[in-house]
């Protein structure tokens, strides 16, 4: 989803309907600082508002997202691609919420460390591990061969770790 094409055509439309960010966002039940965040290019709208959105700018769903009026001829065509877009959005947050999992449980681990008598090889195959993840999830969404082979690297370097940890 490109952000700043959405906000920019949520701004234009907002201002064709001669309504101001503070009128928008009170028709929306949100903050005038949310509005002007979308239309910074700052973050995307909660899902949940884009049906009152389309409705109040009277354009659809998919124009919103495409951030631009769709002709009649692209429409499924531009469906798709949103439907694309909105399916790697959701990934992209779903792979947010493990990284911080994996981020707090380390600095957990890292805390336990320091009072306990740990070997420091299980932190640094954790942080390779959760490096390797990362990666390959970035892989997965963006087909970014550069975060492939970093994704790869960090895999041989957990095997390695593990490998040396077992026989120390």
């Amino acid at each position: 989803m490109d952000q700043e094409s959405i906000g920019k055509f949520i701004a234009k439309q907002r201002r064709l309907k001669g309504l101001t960010q503070e009128e928008l966002a009170e028709q929306l039940g949100i903050t005038k600082n949310a509005v002007s965040k979308w239309e910074r290019g700052l973050c995307l709208m909660d899902m949940s508002l884009l049906k009152p959105l389309s409705e109040i700018l009277e354009v659809s769903i998919n124009d919103i997202l495409a951030g631009e009026i769709i002709e009649s001829k692209d429409i499924e065509k531009k469906s798709e691609e949103n439907i694309i877009k909105l399916t790697e959005l959701v990934n992209l947050k779903s792979m947010r919420y493990g990284i911080i999992g994996m981020t707090l449980f380390f600095i957990i681990l890292v805390i336990i460390s320091t009072f306990k008598d740990v070997n420091s090889a299980a932190l640094v195959s954790l942080l390779c591990a959760y490096n390797c993840v990362t990666f390959l999830s970035r892989y997965k969404i963006k087909k970014d061969k550069a975060d492939l082979f970093s994704g790869v690297m960090f895999f041989i370097a957990v095997i390695c770790n593990t490998i040396a940890f077992i026989l120390s």
